[in-house]
């Protein structure tokens, strides 16, 4: 059984203007996101921006998040981090709550050869056993590539490590992986704009940023191609381009919780050292929102 199938949305951490988390604003948001067919939830993600996050926040966040969630879509909690035990903590925690899965980022900064990155899985794979877990590979953020080989083997070889969660935007490598588990990793895109070509290769959905403001578009374009529309998911897709590339225009999540504020949404500010979106990029942002459909406030 995939822990889902569809568009899953790599959910914002709304905030006040004073930077504490804005948790009525978070249920809206999550509401909002049910409400337009959203298959999954990820919170405290690198879009939740879990990394200025004290342990705390981040826990109770994840808590709030699955409570409120109550089973409608699976809820995933990212709780990765560049160190095994604290990620363990994270882990065994977010299980404790109900998590429906774990997203576990590579270690960054001290990153990890592939023998170390075997060994951080199956650590905190083995602390929560009976909660399945995506491996989030994003080598442009974290700087520590899983390979294809060190994927499968951690799939075949622990129970409760099932998928992976490709960001490298490297289409070669995933499907080189994918040819070699044998049906063995369930695969989520990790990039907006490459959500069909994922797909094509065996994915099953994707862990979505367009998702935070346009989430049954991208839930549609998702089961159009499963369903075997693949004409209809790609006319989505490429009308999609302009706005996922203004949505990454900045860092993320800078455009995306500016989308969510032009959109009404009251997502609020960042966490520094992220700062608020530049203006001219904030106007091509606004404009391809309007022309994808997206009503602003």
């Amino acid at each position: 059984m995939a822990i889902f199938k569809g568009a899953g949305v790599a959910i914002v951490t709304p905030m006040y203007e004073d930077g504490k988390v804005n948790y009525d604003k978070l249920e809206e948001l999550l509401e909002f996101q049910i409400a337009n067919s959203t298959d999954a939830i990820i919170i405290c993600g690198t879009t939740g921006e879990s990394s200025t996050m004290t342990h705390g926040e981040h826990l109770k966040t994840i808590k709030f998040a699955i409570d409120k969630v109550n089973k409608r879509v699976p809820v995933i909690a990212g709780t990765g981090s560049n160190c095994t035990e604290t990620a363990i903590m994270m882990s065994k925690e977010a299980a404790s709550y109900g998590a429906d899965a774990l997203l576990v980022v590579t270690p960054y900064y001290n990153k990890a050869t592939q023998k170390g990155l075997i060994a951080h899985y199956t650590a905190i794979a083995e602390a929560v056993p009976e909660t399945p877990i995506i491996m989030y590979n994003v080598p442009s953020r974290t700087g520590c590539n899983i390979q294809p080989a060190t994927a499968v083997a951690l799939a075949k070889n622990v129970k409760n490590i099932v998928g992976i969660k490709a960001a490298s935007g490297d289409l070669s490598q995933i499907a080189t992986m994918m040819s070699m588990a044998d049906g063995c990793i369930e695969l989520y895109s990790g990039n907006d704009d490459q959500v069909l070509p994922i797909l094509s290769l065996g994915g099953l959905g994707v862990i979505s940023v367009l998702s935070n403001v346009a989430p049954k578009e991208t839930h549609d374009m998702v089961m159009k191609f499963l369903e075997g529309d693949i004409k209809g998911a790609a006319e989505i897709q490429l009308k999609a381009i302009p706005l996922i590339h203004a949505l990454f225009s900045e860092v993320n999540p800078i455009p995306v919780k500016a989308a969510l504020n032009l959109m009404g949404k009251e997502a609020g500010p960042l966490r520094m050292p992220l700062t608020e979106m530049d203006d001219a990029n904030k106007a091509v942002l606004a404009q391809a929102m309007k022309d994808f459909g997206i009503k602003l406030a």
